[in-house]
């Protein structure tokens, strides 16, 4: 009779180092190459949402003109405050225009001033202190309302 011969072949489990570095390698490469593009789209991102939310106090400011003669409120930011706790033409409290005061992307508090004094326009000059977060007076890398740039 003969002898039959089992082998136990140890079965292989897991990968090895050298697949684990190959693996991380090539994820490296393709999230050098992602990562740049991500961050240029949420840069655009933040400014189109603050180009919403100026917009938004645009019209705010809009409804307070219609209730207030056609006049917008003359000042600087402090004025801002008038759209949450607005006051009638003979004195009393009335409806807000806005429930909170907007910031921009960045967290940042918004800056108006009536008269404009930054472009010919009729309307109130607002912007937001833009990515660097630094108040510019609407240029620089500030986004404004009356500038359409992208």
């Amino acid at each position: 009779m003969k002898q039959i011969k089992i082998h136990n072949r140890q079965q292989r489990r897991g990968f090895t180092l050298l697949e684990m570095l190959i693996v991380l390698g090539i994820i490296l490469v393709i999230a050098a190459m992602v990562v740049p593009n991500l961050l240029g789209s949420q840069k655009k991102a933040n400014i189109k949402a603050t180009r919403a939310s100026i917009h938004n106090l645009e019209q705010a400011f809009k409804l307070y003109a219609a209730e207030n003669n056609g006049e917008y409120p003359q000042g600087g930011p402090e004025q801002l405050q008038l759209l949450l706790e607005p006051v009638s033409s003979d004195g009393q409290a009335a409806e807000p225009f806005i429930e909170s005061l907007p910031l921009d992307a960045w967290g940042q508090m918004f800056h108006y001033e009536y008269p404009n004094n930054k472009a010919q326009s009729t309307k109130p000059a607002i912007w937001s202190s833009g990515p660097n977060q630094q108040d510019e007076n609407g240029s620089g890398d500030d986004v404004n309302n009356w500038e359409q740039t992208e």
